[in-house]
């Protein structure tokens, strides 16, 4: 295969991994990211099993693993075991890790990149920059719906092994012990996502700090492009449930290196691989919501899901 100069847009995890891959196989690759440093902080760091499988050198991250998360309804509380646990990591390390192996296998990043018009002289373009895509709105692509993650830390010690949750409009707060402190946040729509957290805070006599946030994209956006593709949060792949997405992202990017360059083909499978799991799962959320709020009595005590994937 000729070697392909391309560019990625982004240097988050997604972006990283595209470029590391393609970089050990022989392809040019330059990483464009505005920010001065690697590293996602608006993220709890919750993993699935699946990431070793992307990422074996990340097993040196591990903080803790997560076996089940208690979700609270105003009427009932629900233990959700994970099929697969769930690995506690710093988002930050992550990132930074996978940058070195970027790096070491020759891939060129530049920071501080901020990227307005799409870059010439490339021979593909990968789109990796986020919630708001630069390269997505470049394709004239229907942005994605978005809702606020805001999280905020208290010094204080918790167990480790308890996760817990509280399910609002469009989403939920959360609590996760990360050993000496706790982390608490919210996922809700942007107008909403402040004050319910505020309200939450106030009623239970808490105060975080460190407070960062960050949008949370949802709604798959693949182009129909073979010279233009996107992967990750720039192309909408969050869970509808948790919104999440490092596992899909990764998971989409491995389906770009398998097809590479071929964007068509990819940009396909893609759409075959998460279309139906996006309308299930979101039928899925609206459904237990729906329970959850006013028949939680038809809600089981106890149930096990793979956090990653619904069907």
């Amino acid at each position: 295969m000729k070697p392909q100069n391309t560019a990625i847009i982004g240097a988050g995890i997604a972006g990283l991994y595209l470029a590391w891959k393609l970089s050990e196989v022989g392809h040019r690759v330059t990483v464009f990211e505005k920010k001065e440093s690697i590293g996602k902080e608006a993220c709890s760091g919750l993993f699935s099993e699946r990431i070793l499988g992307f990422l074996p050198q990340s097993q040196a991250l591990i903080q803790n693993r997560i076996e089940s998360v208690l979700v609270h309804f105003p009427k009932k509380t629900v233990e959700v075991k994970f099929a697969k646990p769930f690995l506690l990591m710093s988002h930050v390390a992550l990132d930074r890790l996978v940058a070195v192996l970027a790096e070491k296998a020759g891939a060129r990043i530049v920071l501080q990149s901020s990227i307005d018009i799409l870059p010439q002289g490339f021979d593909k373009i990968i789109g990796c920059d986020g919630a708001n895509s630069v390269v997505r709105k470049s394709l004239g692509l229907k942005a994605p719906q978005t809702r606020l993650g805001i999280q905020g830390f208290v010094s204080q010690k918790g167990n480790l092994n308890s996760i817990e949750t509280w399910v609002v409009s469009r989403g939920f707060i959360w609590k996760i012990p990360r050993g000496e402190e706790i982390e608490y946040g919210v996922i809700a729509s942007p107008k909403e996502a402040k004050n319910i957290l505020d309200d939450f805070l106030k009623k239970e006599n808490i105060k975080i700090e460190r407070i960062t946030s960050a949008l949370i994209p949802q709604g798959l956006a693949v182009p129909r492009n073979n010279l233009i593709t996107l992967c990750g949060d720039a192309a909408g792949l969050t869970k509808p449930w948790s919104g999440g997405g490092v596992v899909w992202g990764l998971t989409a990017a491995d389906i770009i290196l398998k097809s590479f360059p071929d964007f068509l083909k990819s940009q396909r499978e893609i759409k075959r691989r998460f279309w139906p799991e996006i309308v299930f799962s979101k039928l899925a959320v609206r459904v237990v919501y729906f329970l959850g709020f006013h028949l939680p009595v038809f809600l089981p005590e106890s149930v096990k899901i793979d956090g990653d994937f619904t069907i």
